[in-house]
């Protein structure tokens, strides 16, 4: 790799870490509180930074392999982006903006793409192709549910606080998928990058049914 990549993989990889123990402290704290701002600021600022450093790592060398992880990473990132933003639409009223549309266009675009890589490495008869069918059909799933989603009017004045859990969630999901198939070298390949989705998609909603079975209050008192 040339010195440009290098110090972009560099930037890439702390800011990684910076967003595995922020989202860590953000999950673990009192929503709402101010260490749980704190730290949810930090993780989206370091999802943020992985997310253009995978695109600029793909810029630089446009590889199968970098076109995959340009793709996860637009996949991944549309999670904690999309998390983030629903902060400001708290009110059943408040609309989508251009660049909420140009996020979930993007999204769905990610998803497709990784359906046509899954698709042709399966018929290659590559096992990893389950990941990119996995992820693809996710990608494509929340696209599509996300664009029906912005043309109607939520009917349930919490559903922000349950869709931030669900979207935050699931950012965290793709931050320990991609610690996991880096570091986990002790696992297959394909259950490195898929025992996060399988173990943390439960957990997700459990903790957004939790809430939902509190009181509107409570559910509301621990919301950023």
């Amino acid at each position: 790799m040339t010195l440009v990549e290098d110090a972009t993989l560099g930037v890439h990889i702390l800011a990684g870490f910076a967003a595995l123990f922020a989202g860590f402290g953000a999950i673990a704290t009192k929503k709402g509180g101010r260490r749980h701002r704190r730290a949810g600021r930090v993780y989206v600022a370091g999802m943020t930074v992985v997310a253009v450093t995978s695109l600029v790592l793909f810029a630089l060398a446009p590889t199968r392999g970098r076109t995959f992880l340009a793709l996860v990473a637009v996949f991944s990132y549309y999670f904690v982006f999309s998390g983030d933003r629903v902060l400001s639409r708290k009110r059943p009223t408040d609309r989508p903006e251009l660049v909420d549309w140009v996020a979930v266009g993007l999204l769905a675009t990610a998803g497709v793409g990784l359906l046509a890589m899954g698709a042709l490495r399966f018929l290659a008869g590559d096992s990893f192709a389950t990941v990119m069918l996995v992820f693809g059909a996710a990608g494509a799933g929340f696209g599509v549910r996300d664009l029906a989603a912005f043309r109607r009017e939520r009917a349930e004045s919490r559903e922000w606080f349950f869709e931030h859990i669900g979207r935050m969630g699931g950012g965290y999901i793709a931050t320990v998928t991609a610690f996991s198939s880096v570091n986990f070298d002790f696992l297959p390949t394909v259950a490195a990058w898929l025992w996060p989705t399988v173990v943390g998609t439960p957990l997700v909603f459990l903790a957004i049914r939790k809430y939902k079975r509190g009181s509107p209050g409570a559910a509301a008192s621990t919301a950023d």
